[in-house]
């Protein structure tokens, strides 16, 4: 191995005592390969397997909490009790390589499709439609509804505990329901969970605590609860870097194993800031790094990557599109073999790759996701 990539394989140790063997984790991407009821599937097993072997953590797709945020079919769960032997076989599939396993936590509130819902109208923190084509206005959250949703947060932890994953990551980014009581757009309520900045927090805020207290209450040994969030939105008014920085301020004090920045470009800087070219997983390091651990992603591919931004001092960084393409990119940095990690999608590779119907003909459709090649 090239020894100037062994910042790559130093072990980490979260807050709560998870360890992990190198700083690389795998970020969660969505499959659409689960059973109609969210069920795990013999394809989701193999392509969490084909991935498992090296990678310090890997991050599953989005589970679903409750059925009121469900976005299409086939998508992943975690909303019932029924789900457990799939969620446990995922778990076990997962760690049996030495890999800690993260399960995403999500509801898509205003995003959920109507037609799956029941009562037939997703649920938002306000009646306002997502920008966005055809989107549908939401029914506003009563405060049971809200309740009730914490405590699907809370639940799913417990199943996630009992499933024997290594931790959660609470999804409250890419528009879905947290990220949505936290948004000025999304967020026009007059109560407490909502008007202020401040109470805009709250939603988030006692969907954490519930999922701590949860952990508190069920697991025997070190189990890590993280958040996930989008620094900025493009809608007006929208969530803007100022905003964030006081969020993760907050987010900081919450006892969190980490907190997980969701950008498309690591180096990319604020969207409303034109002359601050300054990294936002960067800013939100130099913020609250010292309190609890960042995790950085977008757009980086080879080990040069990886080093020049665990440079910046944040201690993990995520591969998503690198590790659909090289399952074992670990393997190959690991054995002096990183001319071998690829950036081009073969046609032929599908069954090479272990990567299910519905994400494959995404990922070789969308323009400008991959470099496809016959």
């Amino acid at each position: 191995m090239n020894k100037s990539y062994e910042t790559l394989f130093a072990s980490f140790r979260f807050p709560s005592g998870v360890t992990v063997d190198n700083r690389v984790t795998m970020a969660p991407m969505t499959l659409m390969a689960s059973a109609v009821n969210g069920e795990v599937t013999d394809d989701e097993l193999a392509y969490y397997e084909r991935r498992s072997r090296g990678i310090g953590t890997l991050f599953t797709s989005s589970a679903l909490v409750s059925q009121s945020g469900k976005l299409g079919e086939n998508l992943f769960a975690i909303d019932n009790d029924d789900l457990l032997p799939g969620l446990t076989k995922l778990a076990s599939v997962i760690r049996k390589n030495g890999t800690k396993a993260f399960i995403q936590l999500f509801h898509g509130g205003r995003l959920s499709n109507p037609a799956l819902l029941p009562g037939g109208q997703a649920l938002g923190a306000s009646a306002v439609a997502a920008e966005r084509e055809g989107a549908a206005v939401p029914k506003a959250m009563t405060e049971a509804e809200i309740e009730s949703v914490i405590d699907d947060f809370a639940q799913a932890a417990r199943r996630a505990i009992e499933a024997g994953f290594d931790g959660v990551e609470i999804h409250g980014a890419n528009g879905f329901l947290l990220q949505q009581f936290f948004s000025p757009h999304s967020n026009r309520r007059e109560d407490k969970w909502g008007g202020t900045l401040e109470k805009r927090m709250n939603f988030p805020l006692e969907v954490i605590r519930r999922v701590k207290d949860t952990v508190v209450k069920h697991a025997s040994s070190p189990f890590a609860v993280g958040y996930r969030l989008s620094p900025e939105e493009n809608e007006n008014p929208g969530i803007t870097m100022a905003d964030t920085l006081q969020f993760v301020d907050v987010l900081a004090e919450q006892g969190l194993d980490f907190i997980h920045v969701s950008v498309d470009r690591f180096w990319a800087g604020p969207r409303r800031e034109e002359n601050n070219a300054k990294s936002r997983v960067v800013m939100i390091q130099e913020r609250v790094g010292a309190r609890v651990p960042v995790i950085g992603v977008g757009g980086l591919w080879t080990p040069e990557d990886v080093v020049q931004a665990l440079g910046t001092g944040i201690p993990l960084v995520g591969l998503g599109h690198a590790m659909l393409l090289n399952p074992d990119w670990i393997e190959k940095v690991r054995s002096g073999r990183e001319a071998d990690i690829t950036t081009l999608l073969s046609r032929s590779s599908q069954k090479e790759l272990q990567i299910p119907d519905k994400m494959w003909g995404m990922i070789t459709n969308v323009p400008g996701w991959f470099n496809v090649v016959d």
